[in-house]
């Protein structure tokens, strides 16, 4: 064989050899990268994000109704900005592999997009013939912009918009002197009309989460009777659960909010112990996993059923929520 031939082969071999180690770096890279990309962020202080925001934006007061859009800032901060960013609308590698965290995200944009609902529609108006705030009016339609775009504009671009009509919104409320200030009014009957969403979302998750068996059957009002769910494919299993999580990691942070803002009515009304139920059960909901998947096992059975361990805790704090409407509807 000539020497030309065997410096080919060399060649060959080597280049072949560099094309594995390569593919396997890449192999490793994805694999931590996903690792880490689909934990789960953390709970936040409501409390001291508010403060923090208030001394950064140099104002001498927080007024009620602050904390709460300031916790809806930072749930849609956290949205697009934790490890990995917003994944929803990833098409690339490792986002594209990915279910369970951008099901997550979309459980926590339900309720921001609840929470900015509520915040421009009630809390914020006065009455029903008052105008609506200009910049909660810009805010909440960027939070209902569709959450898989990648291209012009971006899901990330719109949603960044709605931010920062809210941080407008909140810097006219911190300042009573503004010529055109922001309004929040921490009445009953507003807090009655936003539980009653909570209600319809935490009943919508306990039953979606409790279809995980074949046994469930829900009462038909109409047809007075049981009918029968269909059960939770197998391949959506996990994806609901995550979205439930989702919800309750935002709903957590959204009542830490409402217990400080809504205080006074809540201390008067002797409420504030029913709203720290469901704050606890939300807690709960949100309990470390200690599987590597999210187990599906009978009702009954011999494995652990998550998804019916979270619509427990998310039925409490349904039960709660109707009492915290019946205590706020009466006079």
């Amino acid at each position: 064989m000539a020497a030309s031939d065997f410096s080919h082969e060399a060649e060959t071999k080597g280049f072949t050899w560099f094309l594995g180690v390569l593919g396997a770096i890449s192999v490793i890279v994805i694999i931590v990268l996903s690792g880490y990309w689909s934990i789960e962020p953390k709970t936040f202080d409501v409390m001291a994000e508010a403060k923090g925001r208030q001394e950064a934006e140099g104002l001498d007061h927080m007024p009620n109704g602050y904390v709460f859009a300031n916790t809806l800032v930072h749930i849609a901060e956290t949205l697009l900005y934790k490890p990995g960013g917003y994944l929803t609308n990833d098409v690339g590698v490792p986002g594209i592999l990915l279910d369970n965290i951008p099901s997550w995200e979309y459980g926590a944009l339900i309720m921001l997009r609840d929470g900015a609902s509520a915040l421009r529609n009630h809390l914020a108006r006065a009455q029903s013939q008052s105008a609506e705030d200009p910049d909660l009016a810009r805010a909440e339609p960027y939070f209902y912009y569709e959450r898989n775009s990648w291209a012009l504009p971006s899901t990330e671009a719109e949603y960044e918009k709605g931010i920062a009509a809210l941080h407008a919104y909140m810097n006219r409320l911190a300042e009573p002197e503004h010529k055109n200030p922001g309004h929040f009014y921490s009445r009953a009957d507003n807090l009655w009309q936003y539980v009653e969403i909570i209600i319809k979302r935490l009943g919508g998750i306990s039953t979606r989460l409790s279809a995980s068996t074949d046994r469930y059957e829900a009462y038909d009002i109409k047809q007075e009777k049981s009918a029968a769910i269909s059960q939770t494919s197998w391949l959506k299993l996990d994806d609901e659960f995550w979205q439930a999580r989702g919800s309750c990691w935002a709903l957590l942070h959204i009542l830490k909010a409402i217990k400080y803002d809504f205080r006074l009515i809540l201390e008067d009304k002797r409420a504030m112990d029913t709203v720290e139920i469901m704050i606890h059960e939300m807690e709960n909901a949100l309990a470390p996993i200690t599987s590597p998947v999210i187990l599906n096992g009978d009702g009954y059975g011999i494995s652990a059923n998550y998804s019916l361990a979270m619509a427990s805790y998310v039925s409490r704090a349904s039960a709660a929520a109707l009492d915290l409407r019946d205590v706020m509807n009466r006079g």
